[in-house]
C-alpha cells in the first residue's frame, strides 16, 4: 500500500470513528507500529489529525467564539482612564460594526470616549477624516487606512509622523514601509483559509476550489492562504480551481455562478471555500435551481460568518473575531497613550475559528 493510500485510509477511519488507537491501525493497514507512527505524525503536521496518547483524533481548530458583551482585560499594561480615542474605518456597514463594538467596549471600560468617523478606501479621505478626529482632540487613534493605491505610502508615512499614536486596524505597512513604526492588530485570514482547506480534506475532499468576490479587500490574503495550503497537502491545482464572482445580487449575477458551478463539476472539485456569506448563499441558491445537492455533490464552507447560520443549508464558516480585534486595537492604543516612548511596537493577529454546520458535510458541531 502506497503511503498516500494508508494516509487517505487513517483519515477515513478517524472521521468513521472520531478516534482510533495507533494498535488498531498497524492492524488494519498491516504495517509496523513505526511505518504508522511516521504516517500519523505526518498527518498530524498537515494539520489533518491531532495526535493523541496511543491514537489519533479529528482536528478541531483553537479558539472560541465570539463574547460580543465581554470587555477585554487590560493584557497591554498601564492605560489612561478618560481617554478620547478616534477611529477611522472605510464602513460602517459589513465587517466593521463589530469591530467597532468592540473598540468602543474596551474605551468605554476605560471610562473613555471612542469617536468614530466613516471612510471609502481613499487615502484623501482617509487623511481628511483623521484631521478632523486631531481637529476635535483626540488623544490616539484606530485606523484602517488605504495601503495601496495613489497616495497610500503618503498617507501612511503622515500617519507615522503624528504626534498622537496611532494604530492600524486589520491593516500592515506595505514592503515598501516595513520600518514603519506603527502598531497593528489584524486577523490571519491566510491561516483562516488554510483551517478551511484543511477540514475539507480531512473530510476526503481532493479537490478544493477558491471562490472570491470581485469587491472583496480580503481576497488576496485569503488566495495566498488557500495557495500554500493547496500546496502543502498536495492538492491537483488542476481540481482546485482559482474563481472570481460578482457581487451576489448584481447585473448578470446568476448567469456567471451558473458558468463558475459548471466550471467546478467539470473540473472535479467536490468543495469550496467561498468569500463571502453573500457569494456562498448565492452559489448554494443556483446548485439548489441546478440540481446540485450541497453538501452531498459539493461542500461549502464560507469567509466571514455574518449571516451562515441562517442559510439552508447552514454554512460551515470561518469567522474572524472582529468584536475582539476592536478591543485588542483599543487596548494597544491606550497602552501606548500611557507609554508612548517606552513601548516595543506591537504587531498582533488574530486566528479566526471555524464554526461547522451542515454545508460541508461533517456532523453539525461548533468548533472553534
Amino acid at each position: 500500500m502506497l503511503a498516500s493510500e494508508r494516509h487517505q485510509l487513517i483519515l477515513s477511519l478517524v472521521r468513521e470513528h472520531g478516534a482510533v488507537r495507533l494498535t488498531e491501525l498497524v492492524e488494519r493497514l498491516g504495517v509496523t507500529a513505526v511505518t504508522v507512527r511516521r504516517d500519523v505524525t505526518e498527518l498530524a503536521d498537515r494539520g489533518l489529525l491531532t495526535r493523541v496518547h496511543g491514537g489519533v483524533t479529528l482536528t478541531r481548530p483553537r479558539g472560541g467564539p465570539p463574547e460580543p458583551g465581554r470587555a477585554a482585560g487590560s493584557m497591554f499594561g498601564p492605560v489612561v482612564p478618560g481617554a478620547l480615542v478616534g477611529m477611522v474605518t472605510p464602513s460602517v456597514e459589513y465587517y466593521w460594526p463589530p469591530v467597532v463594538q468592540g473598540a468602543q467596549t474596551t474605551v468605554a471600560a476605560a471610562g473613555g470616549r471612542l469617536v468614530l468617523r466613516a471612510s471609502s478606501y481613499d487615502a484623501a479621505e482617509d487623511r481628511r477624516q483623521v484631521t478632523k478626529l486631531l481637529e476635535r482632540g483626540v488623544q490616539t487613534l484606530l485606523a484602517a487606512p488605504a495601503t495601496s493605491g495613489r497616495g497610500a505610502l503618503d498617507l501612511l508615512r503622515w500617519l507615522g509622523s503624528l504626534s498622537v499614536p496611532v494604530v492600524l486596524v486589520e491593516r500592515l505597512p506595505p514592503p515598501e514601509l516595513p520600518t514603519l513604526a506603527l502598531d497593528a492588530a489584524t486577523t490571519a485570514h491566510a491561516l483562516g483559509a488554510g483551517l478551511a482547506v484543511r477540514h475539507l480534506v480531512s473530510l476526503g475532499h481532493r479537490g478544493v476550489g477558491l471562490v472570491t468576490s470581485r469587491s472583496s479587500p480580503t481576497s488576496r490574503a485569503l488566495r495566498t492562504g488557500w495557495r500554500e495550503t493547496i500546496g502543502s497537502l498536495g492538492l491537483d491545482p488542476a481540481t482546485s480551481p482559482d474563481l472570481d464572482v460578482p457581487v451576489y445580487g448584481t447585473p448578470g449575477w446568476a448567469a456567471e455562478y451558473d458558468a463558475l458551478l459548471d466550471r467546478c463539476r467539470r473540473a472535479g472539485a467536490g468543495a469550496l471555500l467561498v468569500h463571502s456569506d453573500r457569494e456562498a448563499i448565492g452559489l448554494i441558491e443556483r446548485a439548489r435551481d441546478g440540481g446540485i445537492a450541497v453538501p452531498g455533490e459539493l461542500a461549502v464552507v464560507t469567509y466571514d460568518d455574518e449571516v451562515a447560520a441562517a442559510s439552508d443549508p447552514p454554512l460551515t464558516a470561518v469567522c474572524p473575531q472582529k468584536h475582539r480585534l476592536g478591543a485588542v486595537a483599543a487596548e494597544l492604543a491606550l497602552a501606548r497613550l500611557a507609554d508612548p516612548a517606552g513601548r516595543p511596537v506591537h504587531r498582533l493577529q488574530l486566528w479566526p475559528t471555524l464554526v461547522v454546520r451542515e454545508s460541508c458535510g461533517a456532523d453539525a458541531v461548533a468548533s472553534s
